[in-house]
């Protein structure tokens, strides 16, 4: 009897009903050629659920995705929603959700295609042999502090507080090191230590866990230069692991390497990376609103998400091989959505792109 895996799906706010349609055509298509077999459940989240529920994370929803074996997410927020108060915001929804699934991790691969390389604002030379992963710890630091207004000497001020304790760090940390070991076994663990002392603290905790992984080529490197050097030698990196802030800035920086940031997945971890973990994946871009309902999106990003939702927690590894070669193979052939066009005036849809790599999946 073929094994069901449930699959929450969120479609979101903005483009992501549209990418996450495309990103379903390869689920069909994966049952088709695998003999595969996905129950998905469709579930409200973001501003949608705000607007017809009155909150971004109904319960329902969190029961939905509880229950599941992972989590598909398009996209949340925009601006309908952005003078609303902090609990009736679609971010914290996304806040909520990752506390509650215990989601700590955030792993954003970032890949130039060589096809690409021209719709990068970089130069070709620069961009070669790029392929690094951002490891961004995703439910501690600034987001998850404590936040307050008040009065002070000059009027009113606001105060974010930045927390991490060793636990937080440790955990990410091991993560990020077991990751490098899989791939070029080289990971730069990203802080501030020179001015924040959550910084600091993560500095020492990286270094004392630091020979518990040898063969992993360790390197501190500050958030400023971080974010330069991602510009200058992007080819250099293998792994960076990074506090939740930074790691929001660098992986979105990140993903300009590849041309869109409508090119990059993303999975949202718990305790473990290894095949069969529970995962939520979603694409690194936002909801886009300015362009929802025009066909303008690009799908890559979501589809490639459905790829790492085979690899990590399906351990379906044929059939991601087969999306992500069939997403090499369209773009090789020229095809392009309206993001990474040179000739914008022959750019594809977001169905004909999903259409387009839905046929070219082949069984190995």
């Amino acid at each position: 009897m073929t094994d069901v895996k449930k699959i929450a799906v969120i479609a979101g706010d903005g483009i992501g009903p549209e990418v996450v349609a495309e990103a379903e055509k390869v689920l069909k298509k994966a049952e088709e050629l695998y003999g595969y077999s996905f129950e998905t459940e469709h579930a409200l989240f973001g501003g949608i659920a705000i607007d017809e529920k009155g909150t971004p994370l109904p319960e329902e929803t969190l029961a939905i995705c509880k229950s599941a074996d992972a989590v598909l997410l398009g996209a949340v927020g925009g601006p309908k929603w952005d003078n609303n108060s902090k609990e009736l915001r679609p971010e914290t929804g996304l806040l909520g959700i990752r506390k509650a699934l215990g989601l700590f991790s955030n792993l954003r691969p970032a890949v130039v295609f060589d096809c690409l390389k021209e719709a990068s604002t970089l130069k070709p030379e620069v961009l070669e042999g790029t392929d690094l992963m951002v490891v961004r710890e995703l439910t501690g630091g600034i987001y998850f502090g404590e936040k307050l207004r008040r009065q002070g000497e000059h009027g009113e001020e606001a105060v974010d507080t930045c927390v991490y304790n060793v636990t937080e760090i440790e955990r990410i940390t091991r993560q990020a090191f077991e990751i490098a070991q899989k791939r070029r076994k080289k990971l730069a663990s990203v802080d501030k230590a020179n001015v924040l002392e959550t910084s600091r603290l993560w500095r020492e905790t990286v270094n004392r866990i630091a020979p518990d992984y040898p063969d992993v080529e360790l390197e501190h490197v500050l958030v400023d230069n971080c974010a330069m050097q991602l510009l200058r030698r992007p080819s250099s990196f293998d792994v960076i692991v990074t506090e939740n802030m930074f790691g929001d800035i660098l992986s979105d920086e990140a993903a300009m390497l590849t041309g869109s940031i409508g090119m990059l997945a993303s999975a949202s971890m718990g305790d473990s990376t290894d095949a069969g973990s529970f995962g939520l994946y979603e694409p690194v871009h936002g909801s886009a609103p300015d362009i929802a309902g025009q066909g303008l999106a690009n799908p890559i990003a979501t589809i490639l998400s459905v790829a790492l939702m085979f690899r990590l927690t399906f351990n379906y590894a044929e059939a991601a091989d087969a999306i992500e070669a069939a997403v090499a193979k369209v773009l090789d052939e020229g095809h392009r959505t309206a993001d990474i066009a040179v000739d914008k005036s022959k750019a594809l849809s977001t169905s004909q792109m999903g259409d387009l790599i839905v046929a070219a999946m082949q069984k190995a």
